[in-house]
């Protein structure tokens, strides 16, 4: 691995890639991008998950191409705020790590402004948080998306009696509406006339789902939903696998899913508990969330700069164009979202500075064509790391062999780092000092 060499290169990254090439006689296509919140790839079946049955997800990966290696921020707004920009949130100070903010000299070069220059109708539904709604109703089009459908962060329910800004506008007829059904309908709805309209689209599908019902747990229980008005952290499971079916089969009764890539992923690990209590002798207590995978207990880890906080699922399919059952092992973080579905889209990288490696190559079969990702960067507030698939270095100096240490219990000491350990430490050290400035050492 040459990390000194990519390093260099990448901070800061202006891509200069040919846009991937597609049949000239083909229209551009449709992307659906969904980011589901709160499940790490332990909680997903084709992932060797089994506490929680995933059959549309699971669908998706056989009909196309799993990624073993794909990566989040710990909790959400950073991951948001990384995949809408394609950078690391550090680079862009508080507004990159406060909750419900939003770097202003963003706006204008996000996912959404680059998909509507590339002629793309664009829409976003489900969880926003990256302002608060009631403060900037008009916040989802100043950065790319024509259309929104989102739920009030943090000022009223997202499932239940959820509270939705529409296009601006506060809906007032949703009080008996099951939330993530009136976010995949909306969706539904623009895709289709999207496509009566002859123009392609790209819907970004960040859910509510499987976020724990922090603002939905008041008043009494009232069955709005086939899971009543509270839900375990496995009915959430079910009920984003139903929806994102519902998203899928729509495409088919429209007649555009041969032209429609859809990529799943989420935005970070699965939580550690349920914010529904359980009475467990006579006490009142969050239960545990854990995943059986591949016969072995997996915590939650949400929050975690490990890859039970950040090691998430990611799904491409494409019928015709991406090969059914793949599986590869490219890295992938949510830095590669923006360049990917931009280049697919057909525009050339904009001169402005980015973080994200485009890894439409790998989709199409074309791995070598993809500028080589090294290192995956992970941050939290103060914390931050880098890993290869085989070595991970922390700011404050721990330094892991991931292969033979995977759980992340003792890290290597001085005396052991020698040899091969060296050398990947010397190497990924270079990178988080050139992204942050000098580390401590073991």
């Amino acid at each position: 691995m040459n990390f000194i060499k990519s390093t260099v290169s990448l901070l800061p990254i202006i891509l200069l890639l040919t846009p991937v090439c597609l049949d000239a006689a083909e229209t551009k296509p449709n992307i659906l991008l969904i980011l589901a919140d709160d499940v790490g790839s332990d909680a997903i079946g084709c992932y060797g998950g089994r506490s929680y049955p995933t059959p549309h997800i699971d669908a998706l990966a056989k009909g196309g191409m799993k990624f073993n290696h794909g990566y989040a921020m710990p909790v959400c707004h950073p991951t948001r705020v990384c995949l809408m920009t394609g950078r690391y949130p550090f680079r862009f100070g508080k507004a990159g790590s406060k909750w419900g903010d939003f770097p202003r000299d963003a706006e204008g070069i996000t996912i959404g402004n680059r998909m509507q220059q590339a002629g793309y109708a664009t829409a976003v539904a489900g969880k926003w948080q990256l302002c608060m709604m009631k403060n900037d109703k008009q916040h989802p089009s100043r950065v790319g998306f024509d259309e929104w459908c989102l739920f009030g962060w943090h000022e009223g329910g997202r499932y239940h009696h959820p509270l939705i800004y529409q296009n601006g506008s506060l809906r007032d007829d949703t009080s008996s509406l099951y939330g993530p059904e009136v976010y995949a309908d909306f969706l539904i709805d623009f895709m289709k006339r999207s496509h009566k309209a002859g123009k392609p689209f790209f819907a970004y599908y960040p859910m509510a789902l499987c976020h724990d019902v922090t603002d939905d747990l008041k008043d009494e229980h009232v069955a709005y939903y086939k899971y009543g008005r509270w839900m375990t952290y496995g009915e959430m499971i079910a009920s984003m696998d139903d929806m994102v079916g519902k998203v899928v089969d729509s495409l088919n009764e429209t007649g555009v899913r041969d032209n429609t890539l859809i990529i799943f992923t989420t935005d970070n690990g699965t939580p550690s508990a349920s914010y529904l209590t359980v009475n467990e002798n006579g006490k009142m207590v969050r239960p545990k969330v854990v995943s059986i995978r591949n016969n072995s207990i997996v915590p939650g880890g949400k929050g975690k700069l490990d890859d039970t906080g950040t090691r998430v699922p990611l799904i491409a399919n494409w019928p015709g164009h991406i090969k059914a059952g793949t599986e590869v092992d490219d890295m992938v973080d949510m830095s590669d979202y923006l360049p990917t579905v931009t280049e697919i889209a057909g525009l050339k990288a904009a001169d402005v500075p980015r973080d994200g490696i485009s890894f439409a190559p790998v989709l199409f079969g074309k791995p070598d064509q993809r500028k080589t990702r090294e290192w995956i960067y992970i941050e939290l507030r103060n914390k931050s790391c880098v890993r290869s698939p085989d070595w991970k270095l922390y700011r404050d100096g721990r330094f892991y062999d991931l292969q033979q240490d995977a759980g992340e219990k003792s890290p290597l000491k001085a005396d052991q780092v020698s040899g091969t350990a060296k050398q990947n430490h010397a190497e990924l050290s270079k990178v988080l000092t050139e992204l942050q400035g000098p580390l401590t050492e073991p």
